[in-house]
């Protein structure tokens, strides 16, 4: 019977609290795994186990499932038998064939969970690979660089055989931190910035600053793809859409040029820890890269963070572009990142911005031309769009 094999990660690391990561992260898969089929879900000695329970079950789609799961390292389709060796054996040879067909070189690796087997590890290695050498011809015994290794797991009361497994998402299991409103834009960085911290174990929350008519719908549109792009390993997502263009155009007819960014910045603060507070999140995250654009110098950032009692997460902060684009690409938002629809972020963006600002100027500025009434309009008006899973991968 082939199943899904998951290796928890640093969740074994917990104490007294161990099961509530556990469970969460059981909660997690079954939820991406119910929109695939049916699936059996449970945890033994730190292992993961996904047994689909009828025969139609899309196997491939369930393995990339898994791969995106924050709290597993290892993923592996394997096969359950009977502790017995040459049952184990004989589940190898019909199941593992055609990787060991394809390959010059294997080995055998052999644990022994369950301690009262009645072979030792070392022995069982030997006695499968000496029947796998005898089975399949042309096949030689690497113990250093094998093309290929079988696993064979001796467990309390079942054995599974596998071949590599495959990296899966590592991390924390979603959800097991708390929540976070992460302020989205149509760039490269803010998505990333939530999937580093979707890995911590915090669930999101996404705020998205649209201003029509100066950034179109195709731009709103993009945003949301990135969001569906991210829900595949953080399960769900709400895009808080808040519509923003009167106050960038009060802060363009109010306030000097050179303070714009910061200005329309401290602003997307305040409004996004209101709907923070609405949503009971406990943090912001933000995409900001230090020394990357003008607004994300420290005294800038510095100013912007004031107007907030909340923590703000930066998870790029001392990345460059060059890291940054390496985990979008493996991530999949890299491509729909750089579609060519602008965001708010770009509109009346000053000529000389302000690099070094001191909060006693911004709090003048913004005494003498108060933006509260206008937050508060936009935080009642806010669009809420929820994003689910696809109900089968790759559709």
């Amino acid at each position: 019977m082939e199943i899904l094999l998951g290796k928890m990660g640093e969740v074994v690391l917990k104490g007294l609290n161990r099961r509530q990561f556990e469970n969460r992260m059981l909660k997690n898969i079954r939820y991406r795994l119910n929109r695939i089929g049916r699936f059996k879900v449970y945890a033994v000695q730190s292992a993961v186990y996904a047994e689909p329970e009828s025969g139609d079950a899309d196997m491939d789609a369930a393995f990339a499932a898994m791969q995106k799961v924050f709290g597993l390292v290892l993923v592996s389709r394997a096969y359950r038998c009977e502790k017995d060796i040459t049952d184990i054996i004989e589940t190898v040879k019909r199941e593992l064939a055609a990787d060991l067909k394809r390959a010059k070189t294997f080995k055998v690796e052999a644990k022994r969970s369950d301690k009262s087997f009645y072979m030792k590890s070392p022995e069982i290695s030997a006695e499968v690979g000496g029947a796998l050498h005898d089975a399949f011809d042309g096949i030689a015994v690497d113990l250093k660089n094998p093309e290929v290794t079988v696993f064979v797991e001796i467990r309390d009361y079942a054995a599974f055989v596998h071949t590599d497994p495959v990296a899966g998402a590592g991390g924390l299991p979603g959800g097991t931190a708390g929540r976070a409103a992460l302020l989205l834009s149509g760039g490269i960085d803010s998505p990333v910035a939530a999937y580093m911290m979707a890995k911590r174990g915090l669930e999101l929350e996404a705020v998205h600053f649209f201003s029509y008519p100066y950034t179109s719908e195709r731009a709103k549109q993009k945003v949301l793809k990135l969001a569906k792009k991210l829900v595949e390993y953080c399960g769900y997502m709400t895009v808080h859409v808040v519509p923003f263009t009167r106050i960038q155009e009060r802060i363009q007819r109010d306030y000097p040029e050179e303070y714009f960014t910061l200005i329309m910045r401290r602003s997307m603060m305040r409004i996004s820890e209101a709907v923070a507070r609405l949503n009971e999140c406990t943090a912001l995250i933000t995409g900001e890269s230090l020394g990357q654009v003008a607004s994300q110098t420290v005294e800038a950032m510095a100013v912007t963070e004031a107007v907030t009692a909340m923590p703000v997460f930066r998870p790029v902060v001392g990345m460059d572009k060059e890291e940054i684009v390496k985990i979008a690409r493996r991530i999949d938002t890299f491509e729909t990142s750089i579609l060519p629809y602008e965001d708010c972020c770009t509109v009346f963006t000053p000529k000389h911005p302000k690099t070094k600002p001191r909060l006693s100027a911004i709090l003048e500025l913004e005494e003498k031309a108060p933006l509260d009434e206008l937050e508060k309009e936009a935080v009642d008006k806010v669009e809420r769009i929820q994003i689910l899973m696809r109900t089968e991968i790759g559709e």
